[in-house]
């Protein structure tokens, strides 16, 4: 597959990694999706900075967000946008140049091949090699599948709590209806 140059990206549902590159002194993003790979001059960290401010919330604030939900202090994931799963992990530390990052929603499968080398195969049967310690792809998943697991808990018992609420709003609004239309009924009746 050619890579097609693009400035501006944000996260979408059919990402699923982005990779740093180094031209000269510069530091680009390779960027992998299902049917697709783009290249742009943007470091991966901005794409996930950006990509959370295109959903409404700033990387901080995500960041903080998944360390109270999580607990975890370092290579936190980040939870970008939850109606999508966009629901990304970094390989190491974000900030270094090194950092990939990976869809959780995508990887359908990983081995160990080596002793920092990982071969992540991807839900749409692409295999990557990636120079990353099996142990750590392993826990990066686990600690995004508690993360993707607690939030989604969190929106389904708001939505049963909407749902509750509304139903009993009508459950009442008919109560009161046929009350009083009892009443009326009975009223005209004597």
């Amino acid at each position: 597959m050619k890579q097609k140059q693009i400035e501006d990206y944000e996260v979408n549902s059919c990402t699923m990694f982005i990779q740093p590159v180094e031209y000269g002194s510069k530091t680009y993003s390779l960027i992998y999706e299902v049917e697709d790979e783009f290249l742009s001059p943007v470091k991966p960290l901005e794409i996930i900075k950006n990509s959370c401010d295109y959903f409404g919330a700033n990387y901080e604030s995500r960041k903080r967000g998944s360390r109270k939900i999580i607990g975890n202090k370092r290579k936190v994931p980040i939870m970008i946008e939850s109606t999508n799963h966009l629901f990304f992990f970094p390989t190491i530390s974000p900030n270094s140049k090194e950092c990939i990052w990976i869809s959780h929603e995508h990887v359908e499968n990983y081995i160990r091949i080596g002793p920092h080398q990982t071969l992540i195969t991807f839900q749409n049967k692409q295999s990557h090699h990636f120079q990353v310690p099996y142990s750590t792809i392993e826990h990066q998943m686990l600690k995004t599948s508690l993360l993707k697991t607690k939030i989604l808990q969190r929106i389904e018992k708001n939505e049963r709590k909407l749902f509750y609420f509304l139903n009993r709003t009508k459950l009442s609004h008919t109560s009161e209806s046929s009350h009083k239309y009892d009443s009326d009924f009975y009223v005209k009746d004597k």
